[in-house]
């Protein structure tokens, strides 16, 4: 059993944990990159402020809701309602890419490693940013799929041209980067023509979001796989290896932070390293072995391409 230590901000500790962050980067033979939504936050996916009033305030002027969080569980009299607030949703976080290139500076950091990627995130950050689909896995879903309701089978379907269809029956206009445009003088529409709801091809009822939420959640083929070849990379990398834990709370540790802690313990060669803000911790048995560091992840990742980027030129921080 382990006991947690948090760690104490400062600025002195932040430059002495980016610096041995840095070094075992290096050092590694091998980066399992462990992704929580404090990742996606960083990098500008955020569910309230400026992103909600600009592409539900209609929803959120009629509910009395601020978030899209709190959208996503308003229980809509109907599918048509429903289905025009969750196409929104799924759009803009999942078809737009993320504000800040903070997936794109993690894999400038990894791509010359052997790499792999765990995340509960659902977003597709990795992949637009341009990580090698091979080397994903998303455990909890991805809103781009559908899956049957009930489920009556264990396959997904691709929802792109149905998500957009919704959102442009609703009256918004698709910008080149794929940003929603609310035309000038149009009166935006609360729900979706009842012929694009989903329906499952097989049993006729409902689609839904292939998203984790309870046991109907649908582990298709890609998911198989997916979980295949995180097993494999676990088995062929026990040297040294890093742990990189990026924006991972307490909300399911049992995914990646428990198993991190554990693969540590179990490998004297290995570093594991937290980076998260405002829960960034570890254990007291793999103390020694651990690196954290309490922040912003896009900021610390910036600061760490920085170092490295002096390491590798020869020259030194002043």
């Amino acid at each position: 059993m382990f006991s947690r230590m948090k760690t104490t901000p400062s600025i002195e500790r932040y430059s002495v944990e980016i610096q041995k962050l840095r070094q075992a980067l290096s050092d590694a033979e091998a980066v399992l990159i462990g992704a929580g939504a404090g990742l996606s936050t960083s990098a500008g996916f955020v569910y309230s402020g400026e992103r909600f009033a600009q592409d539900f305030s209609d929803f959120g002027k009629k509910y009395g809701f601020s978030d899209m969080y709190s959208g996503g569980f308003y229980p809509y009299e109907t599918q048509e309602e429903f289905w025009a607030y969750w196409s929104r949703y799924i759009w803009v976080n999942r078809y737009m890419d993320a504000p800040k290139p903070v997936y794109r500076r993690l894999l400038e950091l990894v791509q010359d490693k052997a790499y792999f990627v765990l995340t509960t995130n659902v977003d597709h950050c990795f992949q637009k940013a341009g990580f090698d689909k091979d080397r994903l896995f998303y455990t909890q879903g991805d809103y781009g799929l559908f899956q049957c309701s009930e489920p009556c089978h264990d396959k997904t379907y691709d929802n792109s041209k149905t998500v957009r269809a919704m959102v442009l029956a609703q009256g918004w206009e698709i910008g080149p980067d794929n940003a929603l445009i609310r035309p000038e003088g149009v009166t935006l529409k609360r729900t979706v023509p009842s012929e694009l709801l989903p329906v499952c091809p097989v049993c006729g009822r409902p689609l839904t979001m292939n998203l984790r939420s309870d046991d109907r959640f649908v582990e298709d083929e890609g998911w198989m796989l997916a979980s295949g070849r995180y097993s494999d990379f676990l088995q062929a990398h026990q040297g040294r290896v890093l742990y990189l834990e990026l924006g991972v709370g307490y909300n399911t540790p049992v995914i990646i932070k428990y198993p991190f802690w554990r693969l540590t313990a179990r490998n004297p060669a290995a570093t594991y390293a937290c980076i998260n803000y405002g829960e960034a911790s570890c254990p007291r048995e793999i103390e020694k072995q651990s690196v954290c560091i309490d922040g912003d992840v896009g900021e610390l990742l910036q600061a760490l391409s920085y170092k490295l980027d002096l390491h590798t030129s020869g020259v030194e921080k002043d």
